[in-house]
């Protein structure tokens, strides 16, 4: 049957954690730095088709291509190890160690690879810095601006919103890497799995390696925004509230409930 039952996708959320913490840091890097490139070349395409269409569900609608690339070709999400990877520790099948280790590269191949997508997409929309008036480059500029100076008239209050967004987020994107999970059939998996991303997608939730792409072309392009806003109001409590979403709501809670060890 192409359906899996939850029981059997928690055991195999366990072995692709362990799996996962037990990579070599060259795949990694390779495979971090694909999924940051995908995930940039998926943002854009759904911001160029809200800002054809006008409409942002439309956008939310075509997002998930990015995701679905990534899962089917075995890359890394940094995301989506926030929920997988502390199940394999739980169970004894990999150390805590090695979840620093694992999460700590693969976030670094997500932001090289995001940053570099980000610099030829600068290239080929600006026309190597000559024309910055185009529909998608303002559009960049306005969710830039957004998500970081955005925060700031809030002080404390913007922080604490980037890191809740941060948990919807998470529980959504962790949530589709787990949908992967419960079918067999490549058609069924882009199914499932379409489904929780185009969810937080459209309700505009805090998403780390997007706005590893986001925000810097965003500052490539003349936003209003600092290096230092992206990693305070951005950058540093988007992925806390990340890990926070992923593991919890996704990673322990079906741990917990079809797990078969009992707490």
């Amino acid at each position: 049957m192409a359906y899996v039952k939850p029981e059997v996708v928690v055991e195999n959320m366990i072995h692709v954690g362990a799996y996962k913490a037990n990579l070599a840091v060259r795949d990694i890097l390779i495979r971090g730095f694909l999924s940051g490139a995908l995930l940039g070349y998926a943002t854009t395409l759904a911001y160029t088709a809200t800002v054809q269409t006008g409409t942002e569900l439309v956008g939310a609608f075509i997002f998930p291509v990015g995701f679905v690339m990534i899962i089917l070709l075995g890359l890394e999400l940094v995301t989506g190890n926030f929920a997988l990877v502390p199940l394999a520790v739980m169970e004894g099948k990999t150390s805590l160690d090695k979840l620093v280790f694992t999460w700590s590269w693969v976030f670094l191949g997500n932001l090289l690879g995001s940053v570099f997508y980000a610099l030829l997409f600068y290239v080929s929309v600006t026309k190597m810095g000559n024309i910055f008036e185009t529909a998608i480059a303002k559009k960049i500029m306005t969710v830039t601006e957004a998500k970081t100076i955005g925060y700031t008239q809030f002080g404390m209050a913007g922080i604490i919103t980037a890191f809740v967004s941060a948990i919807l987020c998470n529980w959504m994107v962790t949530l589709g890497a787990v949908m992967a999970l419960t079918s067999t059939t490549t058609a069924g998996k882009i199914v499932a799995m379409w489904l929780p991303i185009l969810t937080f997608f459209a309700q505009g939730y805090e998403h780390a390696v997007v706005n590893m792409f986001v925000i810097p072309a965003g500052i490539i392009l003349g936003a209003n925004v600092s290096i230092y806003d992206w990693w305070i109001w951005n950058q540093i409590p988007v992925t806390i509230g990340n890990i926070v979403g992923g593991l919890t709501f996704t990673g322990f809670a079906l741990y917990l409930t079809h797990g078969k060890r009992e707490l």
